[in-house]
């Protein structure tokens, strides 16, 4: 383990990373994002049928079971991630601020995971998938504020390239695994929860983490710190506006994603199996895209030196894939807007992953407010089934649930354009 060092909280990174701390970087977010996704994209919808004895055909019961469900953990996230990356900001651990809390959350993340697959109650489901989230949250508020502690203004973009990268290799693998060798609910959550720590163990015993002196410590009292929690919009747009086309554009993309099967099945009238297997490729089709756009295009805008622009017109591609499932719903166009999606969010994940970092109010509570940030990933996955099952419900249809991804994710795209810091 690389040995510790005394520095001031607010000092800002000059060295680059090298592709070493890049492919650990890497890495680590491969196992977290299969062993986040492949639960929402398979296993805990699943689960929750069982449990509920739901007949599979009733998608609509199932989809708001399954959405209450994950508003639970959702409400838990928006807890977890500022507060965890407070906590972060204020260790002064031998071990630095970042790992033990890497650790802790790996750990929190992985044992929860093996636990949900034992559970045969919806009690349990919604106890254990609300504590999944929340080791989530903490592993992954302290992996992006390594990013602010560690990694170069002009390298970020290509860093959350590849933080971003693995997303959609990651649930691909964890989809394709689990159906593919045809694993059960408790073997299927024990795989993940193994990839989670294998793939994460690498980069937490390379990592270089600046131990925090205990004098340099934010001296706050217990209000001050909760009124941290708070930033006010006023004195720092730019982080508000940033923040307001996160979530906008998380919402958008987790309406579009998480009920394909549905519209495949319900919206196109396919069978069972045919929309299965159309799930599969348009997915495969959607990481491809996805992939390819978040380690290009964060590299573009470290070497343009320009962030917004390219944020913008990402949000705007993602509205486009919604456009065309309004104006002509069919398999073709469902293939297009997948690239559409991917390319568009893909390139999202990277670049205003960097942007981010570039307008916190405060280098010494970077965790904090980063963790306020990550807000914007976690709550609209949490509540975009529900919310999408009723879009459909009052429309009769799927039509209104496009004109919602193309609303939020156009004013996702217009949220940006106040920003200043950033150009």
């Amino acid at each position: 383990m690389p040995e510790p060092v005394l520095i001031p909280s607010s000092t800002q990174p000059r060295r680059r990373v090298s592709r070493g701390w890049i492919g650990w970087f890497s890495l680590a977010w491969f196992g977290i994002w299969m062993a986040q996704l492949t639960p929402i994209q398979l296993l805990l919808p699943a689960q929750v049928t069982v449990v509920l004895d739901l007949d599979p055909a009733d998608w609509i019961r199932n989809v708001v079971a399954f959405g209450v469900v994950s508003g639970i953990a959702g409400i838990c996230a928006v807890v977890a991630y500022p507060l965890t990356g407070a906590l972060s900001d204020r260790t002064t651990s031998a071990f630095g601020r970042r790992r033990p809390w890497i650790v802790a959350g790996g750990a929190v993340f992985a044992v929860s995971l093996i636990l949900l697959g034992r559970q045969q109650s919806i009690v349990g489901v919604a106890v254990f998938w609300p504590l999944t989230l929340i080791g989530f949250c903490m592993m992954t508020a302290a992996l992006t504020a390594v990013i602010s502690d560690q990694v170069p203004v002009l390298q970020r973009g290509t860093v959350s390239g590849w933080m971003a990268a693995p997303q959609p290799v990651g649930v691909l693998l964890g989809v394709g695994v689990v159906v593919g060798l045809g694993l059960s609910q408790q073997q299927g959550y024990l795989l993940v929860a193994v990839v989670l720590l294998i793939a994460a163990i690498g980069f937490v015993v390379r990592m270089p983490d600046a131990v925090l002196d205990r004098s340099d410590r934010p001296r706050a009292s217990l209000r001050a710190f909760v009124r941290g929690f708070w930033i006010s919009p006023r004195r720092y747009p730019d982080f508000g506006w940033t923040l307001a086309s996160r979530v906008l554009v998380n919402i958008g993309n987790a309406l579009t994603t998480t009920l394909l099967l549905y519209f495949l099945m319900f919206g196109l009238h396919l069978a069972s199996g045919p929309a299965s297997t159309m799930l599969v490729v348009v997915t495969a089709i959607y990481s491809i895209a996805s992939m390819a756009a978040s380690l290009i295009v964060g590299r573009w805008s470290d070497r343009a030196g320009r962030r917004k622009r390219y944020v913008v017109i990402t949000a705007i591609l993602q509205s486009a894939a919604g456009l065309i499932l309004i104006i002509a719903p069919a398999l073709p166009t469902v293939i297009i807007a997948g690239i559409l999606c991917g390319f568009g969010f893909g390139a999202f994940l990277a670049v205003d992953q960097a942007l981010a970092t570039e307008v916190l109010p405060a280098a010494e509570s970077r965790g904090k407010d980063l963790g306020i940030m990550n807000i914007a990933y976690a709550i609209p996955q949490a509540f975009a089934p529900l919310a999408g099952a009723g879009l459909v419900v009052l429309a009769g249809g799927f039509w209104l649930l496009f004109v919602a991804v193309v609303i939020f994710a156009g004013a996702g795209a217009l949220a940006l354009l106040p920003v200043r810091k950033v150009l």
